[in-house]
């Protein structure tokens, strides 16, 4: 079992083809660039459905219940990472533009059709944010990050371009909520305005970033046997673990995402602070995704150890959150788990390309593990939402999320664990 650094691994003929990737070059890394702006519009907006939640119950959805609410936000969620079961099997079957120029279509038109979405009418807003955004980022995620790997077979290469390529979505996520939370409350924009305003952006760099990627290699001639690749490495023991870990600690992950600013703003906070915490969150989080390449390649320490401690982190700063009361503990807060989560976040590729023994079933893998975590971030928040009330007794969501992500921990660390014993008895 391989444990290399941020990089899948090698197949048998490996040695073979790694004289044709160009490692750089201006079409490398324009098409890094453009899955970039593929991530800052996708999962950059998606993440930073914390601004929404906090806009929606306080002031356009007051009809409907936080739990309600935050639906749009975890299905939205779920789809973007989850629709990859299908479409990284078109994408093996070459379909690489239709899936881009479609998704990227798809993403703008209901960016655009949100904005005319009407107040407390919540199935309206579900439709376009929930399932027409989520669609359409879902159509693009893996395409873009998979060309990626079409110019880089280096692992150090291929690490740097894979963190410069997630950190877009950090990006986004510090950016978005910026635009989003003082457009949504200028009143010379409204609701609609604001939402155009971040329509007419994603638009434009989704445009920019089609232009940009342009895949090298052909098809792969062999497409995987689903349903007997998938009962085959099911009896995996490491790959299920660390799968069944993955959701449940995505239950527990999307909690300060969903809901640092609306606790902050509950709390008394000044709105112009309490605005800016998910800024700082996000900002933190996009440092936490540059550096698990570094701490890897540099103190030597294996992929699923550092999913391991990056989890544990989290879940107890989502712990910490039962005494969030004061600016200083909210910054803390959102510091440490911006961190955290952009770090882990950034892990779970690499974890399973460790967990991978042969590259050939890498990309069913990988769709498999990210459909289960997806289900986890799809319940997580509407549970969170429910616990919280309309009353706001946050200490419920925070410890049961903080429970929550320590027992997925647990499951993290019951795979380390599995891969340091079978490291052993390889020797």
């Amino acid at each position: 079992m391989s444990t290399t650094p941020l990089a899948p691994p090698r197949s048998r003929d490996s040695a073979s083809t790694e004289s044709l990737y160009p490692e750089g070059g201006f079409t490398a890394w324009a098409t890094v660039f453009g899955a970039f702006l593929v991530q800052f519009c996708g999962f950059g907006l998606t993440t930073s459905f914390g601004v929404f939640q906090d806009f929606y119950v306080r002031e356009y959805l007051r009809n409907s219940s936080s739990s309600a609410i935050s639906w749009i936000g975890s299905v939205s969620a779920l789809l973007v990472i989850s629709v990859g079961l299908v479409v990284g099997r078109l994408y093996d079957r070459g379909h690489f533009h239709l899936l881009v120029y479609g998704g990227s279509l798809l993403q703008a038109f209901s960016v655009f059709m949100l904005s005319l979405c009407q107040r407390d009418q919540l199935y309206q807003i579900f439709l376009a944010q929930g399932i027409g955004i989520g669609l359409g980022a879902g159509l693009v995620y893996i395409p873009s990050m998979a060309v990626v790997s079409h110019y880089f077979h280096s692992p150090s290469r291929r690490a740097l371009a894979m963190s410069i390529v997630a950190s877009g979505s950090s990006f986004g996520a510090v950016v978005h909520p910026i635009m989003l939370n003082h457009t949504l409350h200028d009143p010379r924009l409204g609701f609609g305005g604001a939402v155009r305003a971040t329509a007419g952006l994603i638009s434009g760099l989704l445009a920019l970033a089609c232009v940009l990627m342009r895949p090298r290699l052909p098809p792969s001639r062999q497409v995987p046997e689903f349903w007997k690749d998938v009962r085959r490495f099911s009896r995996d023991r490491a790959y299920v673990v660390a799968t069944i870990g993955m959701m449940v600690y995505n239950i527990a992950w999307y909690f300060p995402l969903f809901y640092l600013q609306l606790d902050a703003t509950t709390h008394g906070l000044s709105t112009g602070f309490s605005f800016y915490s998910l800024v700082i969150m996000n900002a933190s989080a996009f440092i936490g995704r540059l550096t698990p390449p570094f701490i890897s390649s540099w103190l030597g320490i294996s992929i699923p150890t550092l999913v391991a401690g990056t989890s544990a982190g989290g879940a107890l700063v989502i712990l910490g959150m039962v005494g969030l009361k004061s600016v200083a503990s909210v910054v803390v807060i959102a510091v440490l788990y911006g961190f955290f989560a952009g770090a882990f976040i950034t892990l779970m590729p690499p974890l399973v390309a460790v967990l991978t023994p042969d590259l050939t079933e890498l990309g069913l893998r990988m769709g498999v593990s990210f459909a289960f975590e997806g289900i986890g971030g799809l319940v997580g928040p509407p549970i969170n939402g429910a616990l919280l009330t309309s009353e706001f007794h946050w200490w419920r969501p925070a410890l049961f999320s903080g429970i929550t992500g320590l027992v997925g921990f647990g499951f993290f660390l019951w795979t380390d664990g599995i891969v340091r014993k079978s490291l052993k008895e390889g020797r």
